[in-house]
């Protein structure tokens, strides 16, 4: 009779990055860690900048400047810099005042821990890779228990799509006067200073809007449905349309076709974060390219 071989524990190296893996395991975290801290540093840098972060004569607007509580813009919904704002300490900038909603939204995402965990905190950076230190944090202390506001961000998110999504059909809509010019007569440049060619006796407002489609309207209107693709494919929404259930489809329909598509979407969950991510940036790359007459527009009609 054969004998079964008492198990064998897989040979470990100890200390950081020993392993007995032979394939190329850092290229992940490397590519992972690279895209995040690049974004990291330029949608830093862009939300400081407060300027051109839409084009005059259209209706682009940056989305990291979306919606514009206060700003230079005609998008702005309650006028320029609030008198509260600390302009002594922190020059104003729109972005600050909403970024806070996306960005505590993908901090606290379940795949983007995942991935900065591997790849910038090394925590750990790969399967059968050694680590950094030995001990093991969790998250049930401070300040990786606050990642458990996730759930809350979500909502904040899902307003996000649809103002985003907003701003994407907006952006095919185009001021103009009414012998059909570009409409140009506003209180600010794109760059923040005032207009010096600004005229109060003429029209302040486009006499109408004509429908168009360029590069940048069609890069605001994908830039929306790549972040609902990662926003309705989120962990916590599904839990929260499909959680506590033993039976998806007794009774509720509705609640079973909603957890489905959530569920199909969450396959894919971290394509659709890091697309989104890639084309949230590159969408305000373009339109500040556009605003400082760097990159043309590329108007199709």
């Amino acid at each position: 009779m054969n004998q079964l071989s008492s198990p064998v524990a897989a040979p470990q190296g100890s200390g950081f990055g020993a392993t007995l893996r032979t394939d190329q395991w850092w290229l992940g975290p490397l590519a992972t860690g690279s895209l995040l801290l690049a974004f990291l540093i330029y949608s830093t840098i862009a939300a400081f900048i407060g300027g051109n972060y839409w084009v005059p004569g259209t209706n682009y607007l940056s989305p990291f400047y979306s919606p514009e509580l206060w700003g230079t813009s005609p998008h702005a919904i309650f006028g320029i810099a609030p008198s509260w704002w600390p302009t002594g300490i922190l020059p104003f900038s729109a972005a600050l005042l909403i970024l806070g909603g996306p960005a505590g939204f993908r901090l606290t995402c379940y795949y983007y821990r995942k991935a900065y965990y591997r790849s910038l905190w090394f925590d750990p950076v790969a399967c059968a890779v050694g680590e950094p230190r030995k001990s093991y944090w969790g998250e049930n202390s401070l300040p990786l228990i606050l990642w458990n506001l996730h759930r809350y961000f979500l909502y904040l998110a899902i307003i996000f799509v649809f103002v985003l999504l907003y701003d994407g059909i907006l952006a095919h809509f185009f001021p103009v006067n009414a012998d059909g010019s570009a409409f140009a007569n506003y209180h600010f440049l794109a760059n923040g200073q005032p207009n010096p060619a600004f005229n109060a006796g003429g029209p302040l407002e486009p006499h109408h809007h004509v429908f168009g489609m360029s590069l940048v309207s069609l890069t605001l209107l994908i830039n929306p449905l790549l972040i609902a693709g990662y926003t309705f494919g989120c962990h916590s929404l599904r839990h929260l349309v499909g959680g506590k259930k033993d039976c998806f489809s007794c009774g509720n329909p509705v609640r079973f076709k909603a957890w489905s598509f959530v569920s199909f979407l969450n396959r894919n969950h971290a394509v659709w974060a890091m697309a989104s991510l890639v084309m949230v940036g590159f969408a305000d790359i373009y339109v500040r390219l556009v605003a400082m007459g760097i990159w043309p527009q590329v108007r199709f009609f």
